[in-house]
Formats: structure tokens, C-alpha cells, sequence
């Protein structure tokens, strides 16, 4: 089944459970209402909490990084897990960050990026990005991603060069979209076991 028989099916579907829809297509919902919590009201989910369960899903763990000038104190990065494929047509990826972060500003004024997917013996290169300030480049081995220019950090199992696509607002982050110009995987990276995050422990995947 193609795609236009998939979403005929959907939509088909949709109809026979009382969805609403018009000329083939799918209602959109009603935007949701939004107000912010008053003092005497409890927080609809804790943060401890949300942390706490979210911290049982294992993700890998990357290095955003994009090239910059000696007026910005050179490249800057930061260790990333929320990252993810989005699209294969067109190559589309994707990853979160804080509206606090420092290197963020850096990245989007230089427009391009690379992520950088850390590999099963870099945990220390994770640790040296995952500070604020100082130069996390220091001692840390990278040439430049063929297209744009971002730094490819040596060693790793695989990067992705982007260069950014749109930028979405999701609460306190940011969601960044990037169209793949160029990607592989690295001769020094070969056996690809990755590095893994999970309940604040890094970790690897067993034999």
C-alpha cells in the first residue's frame, strides 16, 4: 500500500469512529487551553518526578557542534541526548535544547551543525561538553565536516552535517530541525558500539 493508500485508510478510519473530517481530510483538534498554575495549586506533574521516570529511557548521546570565530572564543558545542531522525524525504533530523543554554546562540547565528554521535569509550568527552563556559574544545581532536564546515570530532562512531531547517518553542527548550547535507560513519568508529544514558549512569550495550 502506497502512502496515498495509507492515508486514505486513515482517514477512512477516522470517519467510522465519529471523527470529524473534510474533503479527505483529517479536523485539526482545538488548540488547548493554556494558563499558568496559581500559587495554591500543585504543579499538574513534579519535576523530581518527571525526571525520575524519564531518566528509565535509554538514549544515545551526541555532541552538537558548529563552527564560529575568534571574536565568539572559536567552535562551540554542548553534549546532547535529546536528539533523533525526523525525515527521510527530505533528511530531516532533530534535537532539543534549553532556552538557557550558552552555545545555543552561537549555534543559531552560525546557522550549520554537525552532531557528533558519541561512541562506547567517550565518556569524558561527553563530561568536557556537558559543562557551561570554558573552552570544551581543549584537547579534544576535530577537523571540519565537509560541507559546513562544523567540527567532526575525531573517533566518533558516525556524524550528521546540517545546517538548520526551523526552530519550534517546546516549553522551557527549543526544538531544532536539521537538513542532513552530509553524513557517515568513521574508519576510527568502526566497531559503532555507542555510548548510552540511562537513570543519570552512563552505560554500553553487553556482548
Amino acid at each position: 500500500m502506497g502512502q496515498a493508500g495509507m492515508a486514505a485508510a486513515v482517514v477512512r478510519y477516522l470517519r467510522s469512529a465519529g471523527a470529524a473530517t473534510t474533503a479527505g481530510r483529517v479536523d485539526p483538534l482545538p488548540p488547548p487551553e493554556l494558563r499558568a498554575v496559581r500559587p495554591d495549586e500543585r504543579a499538574p506533574v513534579d519535576q523530581t518526578e518527571f525526571r525520575k521516570v524519564l531518566g528509565n529511557f535509554a538514549s544515545g548521546v551526541t555532541v552538537i557542534a558548529a563552527p564560529g570565530d575568534r571574536a565568539q572564543g572559536g567552535p562551540a558545542g554542548f553534549a546532547c541526548q535529546s536528539f533523533a531522525s525526523l525525515s527521510l524525504d527530505p533528511p530531516l533530523v532533530v534535537f532539543m535544547v534549553a532556552r538557557t543554554s550558552t552555545s545555543w546562540p552561537r549555534i543559531a547565528r552560525a546557522g550549520v551543525f554537525c552532531v557528533n554521535v558519541l561512541g562506547a569509550g567517550q565518556q569524558e568527552v561527553c563530561r568536557s561538553f556537558a559543562v557551561s563556559g570554558g573552552d570544551k574544545f581543549a584537547g579534544v581532536a576535530w577537523d571540519p565536516a565537509p560541507v559546513t564546515g562544523s567540527p567532526r570530532l575525531h573517533g566518533v562512531p558516525a556524524w550528521i552535517d546540517c545546517v538548520i531547517h526551523a526552530v519550534h518553542t517546546g516549553g522551557d527548550h527549543l526544538v531544532v530541525v536539521g537538513r542532513v547535507r552530509d553524513l557517515g560513519c568513521t574508519a576510527e568508529g568502526d566497531d559503532g558500539a555507542p555510548l548510552l544514558f540511562h537513570r543519570g549512569r552512563f552505560g554500553h550495550l553487553a556482548p
